[in-house]
């Protein structure tokens, strides 16, 4: 595994915008039968032309359902992303569903303790 110092860091700018949204939300997350959260608090993250992502306070999200996964990836502009299976109470495994920043860049520190859902494998409900 290379290091952050080794990989490309970005800035953003106007080329690549990347913004939080200042406004807290209350969400739901649920897959399935499972709830992962039903009055979570969370915040959208712009970035260029991606959709806006929700990150949910991971101390409002039921971690039980959860087991982290040895898969990362690298983003230039926000850093090291670790990533997190769904476990199914049948017995299912969502694969990678869950993402998080735990030592994002400076820029983008308010999604520290925050978790990125993919939305094709979860339901977000704003409340």
């Amino acid at each position: 595994m290379t290091t952050k110092s080794q990989r490309r860091v970005l800035t953003p700018g106007p080329d690549h915008t990347l913004a939080v949204d200042s406004k807290e939300r209350r969400v739901a997350v649920t897959t399935g039968a499972i709830t992962l959260a039903d009055n979570a608090g969370a915040v959208i993250v712009r970035e260029h032309t991606y959709p806006p992502v929700l990150y949910v306070n991971r101390d409002d999200i039921d971690m039980t359902a959860l087991e982290r996964s040895n898969h990362t990836s690298w983003c230039p502009y926000k850093g090291l992303a670790n990533y997190f299976h769904i476990l199914g109470t049948d017995g299912t495994r969502l694969e990678n569903a869950v993402w998080t920043y735990e030592e994002p860049f400076d820029h983008i520190a308010t999604i520290r303790d925050g978790l990125g859902f993919y939305t094709d494998r979860v339901d977000i409900t704003e409340l």
